[in-house]
């Protein structure tokens, strides 16, 4: 399937992607609890200043504010019915901002988790999933998204879900997993099975990867699980900036951005094509990254050691792949902070 997405895969050695949403927008007022997708149609100038600052920045990927966006999520806000509408406010607004920046910019079409578990440990069926998720990708595409963007999938049944209403509503996607159990997604998946799930899907992702999870530290362990795998598929690599921490009453995350930049060449070096940042990644985290791996020569893939030297020490002694891992959790509501 030809999309922008895919040539500048083709023209270019490494794309980066945005920072964080959730950070970013409680900084300009969201209160905990809200729903951001309201916004799309409450504060657009706020929502065009998210996606601006990542693209003067110099990202060549943003997501859409649409992450909560599907009738799971907006019905804890009463805002079911506005699916479609907040959707297609949300790459519309992006649609403006990339058309306007004089360069390539692909608007991607966030569609995070449902919040429900699947059958058989829950009660959301494979067609409820599919239904909820095809009626955002035609918000997202009617507003103009380029791409759509599954992330912070915990379950394989519901990535598969998500992968199959990309397919009915005909638009290229990308889909990551969060890996923080270990090594694991809350669910139990690991890096090898996504690239073996990613590799049988049809059509398969323009890429995919990992988003969120603990820390930069074991999110690059999970990228060199995909390379390990031997997927051909390009990997995506978003890792949150630091470890969170409670300060003030507020949630902060104490990775700088000189720490960020070498995450960033770390992970083009494990073999991301796709580079940026999640939780707690803000515009000058973004500019650190794009300089760095501007003016980094390329290496070799680094070590474990080199990783926990230079960015911390990983939350766990396994990455998963081992068979070392703790047991699944259930699934629980999360955000894209």
């Amino acid at each position: 399937m030809t999309n922008l997405l895919s040539r500048l895969l083709t023209e270019r050695d490494w794309l980066m992607t945005d920072g964080a949403t959730g950070t970013t927008l409680f900084n300009m007022g969201l209160q905990s609890g809200d729903s951001p997708e309201l916004w799309n149609a409450d504060h657009p100038d706020r929502i065009a200043t998210l996606y601006k600052g990542a693209v003067d920045a110099g990202s060549d990927i943003f997501l859409t504010n649409s992450f909560g966006g599907s009738a799971a999520r907006l019905k804890l806000h009463d805002s079911q019915s506005r699916v479609r509408e907040l959707n297609r406010l949300a790459a519309e607004i992006g649609r403006e901002v990339a058309d306007a920046s004089g360069r390539d910019v692909v608007v991607a079409g966030s569609i995070g988790p449902t919040g429900e578990i699947m059958e058989p440990m829950g009660a959301l069926t494979h067609a409820s999933a599919v239904e909820m998720f095809h009626e955002q990708a035609e918000g997202l595409k009617e507003g103009g998204a380029d791409v759509l963007w599954v992330e912070t999938i915990s379950a394989p049944e519901e990535y598969k879900a998500a992968a199959e209403a990309a397919t009915l509503a005909g638009m290229p996607w990308c889909g990551t997993m969060s890996f923080d159990t270990a090594g694991r997604t809350m669910m139990g998946f690991t890096s090898a099975d996504l690239s073996r799930l990613a590799d049988r899907l049809d059509p398969a992702p323009v890429a995919f990867g990992a988003n969120c999870g603990v820390g930069a530290s074991d999110l690059l362990r999970t990228v060199l699980g995909f390379r390990a795998a031997g997927s051909e598929i390009p990997f995506i690599a978003k890792g949150n900036a630091g470890i969170p921490k409670y300060v003030d009453g507020h949630i902060h995350y104490d990775g700088t951005p000189e720490l960020m930049a070498r995450y960033a060449v770390m992970a083009r070096d494990s073999g991301a094509k796709i580079i940026g940042g999640c939780c707690g990644t803000q515009p000058d985290h973004l500019r650190a990254m794009r300089k760095a791996l501007e003016e980094t020569p390329k290496g070799p893939a680094p070590s474990l050691e080199e990783i926990a030297a230079e960015i911390g020490g990983f939350s766990s002694d396994s990455d998963g792949t081992d068979g070392n891992a703790v047991a699944p959790r259930q699934n629980r509501r999360r955000g894209r902070k």
